[in-house]
């Protein structure tokens, strides 16, 4: 387009959402609109050559896609864009980007630190220190553990060189084995995940949410598994069947389970998951360090500002596959 022309970008965010820090900076450079609904949407997207979304209401935009008569791109402010990806758009021309990189390292040092507070026995510990109780035990040696890493992606490539660098031999999981990775021992293919399951000490997920991942860990992964390995997810909720990890839990089939991410967010307040001593919760906020929504901005503002001069983005996503190459 012309430089000359400011182009339109619309922000979609949640009703209850204050606008993205460094918004102004976005301002500078386009007319900027925002919608949080269908009705606001249709309102805004005529004319957007931009979008930047902040809120992942599916059903909203692929309600209101008719009207986008001039969008070109959609820059996600997630890692994960599978609440985006209906027919649609898959099949527009539109491209799509990611915030790949923004989460990488934070959410790396959540598995390193969750894994270590396993090893450690902390929950035990912080579950006796609330009852003022004095209890010595011995615990377990990180070092020389396997960690199977299912999404050998840039956050598995992240959590990878963590683990390694504390004595730990991380495997990954991906499409395609490769032998040239130094920050893995090695990466299998999809289709060794079984036999990889069999010699974790620790499972992370880490993969995005495709139709090939949903509902890949149940039963039979479970069963896979030694009975001494914990899962870590950090990935999507809907790749665990969360009935199904209870049952494992139950039956000792997994030691335990540090959950990021769910089927239902909110948690409902009556899930079993909370009264389970073995497994770790936390409200979806692996990635999420003090300063990362103005990160986001500005990780936005860089591409925006590649394709404001006709440049190729970054961080672009394959629509058919879910994800941004690795």
């Amino acid at each position: 387009m012309s430089q000359n022309q400011k182009p339109i970008i619309t922000v979609l965010t949640a009703p209850d959402e204050d606008a993205p820090p460094g918004i102004e900076a976005v301002k500078a450079r386009g007319e900027v609109r925002f919608a949080w609904d269908e009705a606001t949407l249709r309102e805004a997207l005529p004319g957007s050559q931009v979008m930047m979304v902040t809120d992942f209401r599916t059903e909203a935009l692929e309600a209101a896609w008719p009207v986008a008569d001039k969008l070109e791109w959609i820059h996600a402010t997630s890692a994960g864009v599978d609440a985006l990806m209906f027919p649609a758009l898959i099949d527009s021309d539109v491209a799509v980007t990611n915030a790949r990189g923004i989460f990488d390292r934070s959410i790396a040092e959540y598995v390193l630190c969750t894994m270590l507070m396993f090893a450690k026995d902390f929950p035990r510990s912080m579950r006796l220190q609330a009852g003022h109780k004095w209890k010595h035990r011995d615990t377990e040696r990180a070092e020389g553990r396997e960690v199977l890493i299912v999404g050998a992606g840039s956050i598995g490539r992240q959590i990878a060189r963590l683990a390694r660098g504390i004595g730990m031999n991380p495997h990954g999981i991906a499409r395609r084995a490769r032998n040239d990775d130094d920050d893995f021992i090695a990466v299998h293919a999809n289709e060794q995940l079984f036999d990889q399951l069999a010699v974790a000490d620790y499972v992370v997920i880490a993969a995005p949410l495709t139709p090939q991942t949903e509902g890949l860990f149940d039963q039979k992964a479970f069963a896979a598994m030694k009975e001494s390995a914990r899962l870590i997810n950090i990935g999507r909720g809907p790749i665990v069947n969360t009935t199904d990890l209870i049952a494992a839990l139950n039956k000792g089939q997994i030691a335990g389970a540090a959950l990021d991410v769910f089927e239902e967010e909110p948690l409902p307040q009556d899930h079993p998951l909370w009264e389970m001593g073995n497994v770790i919760l936390t409200p979806h906020m692996s990635g999420d360090f003090i300063g990362w929504r103005r990160a986001l901005t500005d990780q936005f503002l860089e591409n925006f500002d590649r394709w404001h001069q006709g440049e190729e983005l970054f961080n672009n996503v394959d629509k058919k596959l879910g994800y941004a190459g690795s």
